[in-house]
């Protein structure tokens, strides 16, 4: 086993980068925070997950599930219904004061996901918009096929297509976006297979591309703290409205329909070596 120090009582096996690194601007935890729970995006992206994770693994079974970069828990605590045993991981101690704060009876730990500390551990593992950040994505796929169980699961979320970079992605310390192909080759070459992949934020499609065309040409410079609140504070009867249409992309990835485009990606691939 890997060794850790213990920083404010979590077991930090990568201090080093407990409080700063360069795949993620810290500052940014407590913003997510405070929006988590009542923005129409990460909702309805809990909640996709969610009914992947009572497909393809079942529930009130005592799983073993871990989730890397974990932010502030709002997966977590979404996942908590599902009766699992629950682990959580991020690299910025910041991230596990918040869930600390937000969820109980999950045990918490700050590590890099490219050089994890366990071997065969767990039946799931999920990374939720996390391998975007990370410059050697393929290093942390290996790292989850190590410590997953033989036939463990992985659970991944990341942004699509290329040409919607935006200032939202520089500021956010994004490496890249995935096409799908990539993605699955990238995930094939790990030791996975690919159970399910689709598309979300599809039928919201047209406006968030519409979105992120004006976004493309400020300087990341010029960006503020201001500029990304605006993306995540909507009027409360838009981010309704919009909760309500994302509800079709839940139902349809629900009944395992693949959606063909979107701003994301979600995929449930096995561990098959």
């Amino acid at each position: 086993m890997k060794s850790f120090v213990e920083i404010e009582g979590f077991k930090c096996y990568a201090p080093n980068l407990a409080f700063e690194n360069d795949g993620f601007p810290s500052q940014v935890h407590d913003l997510l925070a405070s929006l988590e729970e009542k923005n129409f995006w990460f909702k309805s992206r809990n909640e996709i997950i969610q009914e992947l994770f009572k497909k393809f693994l079942g529930y009130n079974n005592n799983k073993k599930v871990l989730e890397i970069g974990c932010g502030n828990g709002f997966v977590l605590k979404g996942l908590q219904s599902l009766k699992y045993q629950l682990y959580g991981s991020e690299i910025y101690l910041e991230g596990l004061k918040n869930v600390s704060k937000r969820i109980s009876n999950v045990e918490l730990f700050q590590i890099d996901a490219t050089d994890m500390p366990f071997q065969e551990e767990f039946d799931a593992i999920g990374a939720f918009d996390v391998i975007e950040h990370i410059d050697d994505d393929k290093k942390v796929m290996r790292e989850i096929h190590k410590s997953l169980k033989s036939d463990g699961l992985l659970y991944i979320t990341v942004p699509q297509y290329q040409w919607m970079w935006s200032y939202m992605d520089d500021y956010a310390k994004h490496k890249r976006r995935y096409k799908r192909t990539e993605l699955k080759q990238k995930l094939q070459d790990t030791g996975f297979d690919v159970m399910f992949i689709s598309s979300f934020v599809t039928i919201l499609f047209p406006f968030v591309m519409l979105s992120r065309i004006m976004k493309k040409n400020k300087p990341i410079e010029e960006v503020t703290i201001d500029d990304v609140t605006k993306e995540l504070i909507l009027p409360s009867w838009l981010n309704k409205l919009f909760y309500q249409i994302m509800q079709i992309d839940r139902f349809l990835i629900k009944k395992e329909f693949s959606l063909p485009f979107g701003n994301s990606l979600v995929v449930v691939a096995k561990k098959t070596f």
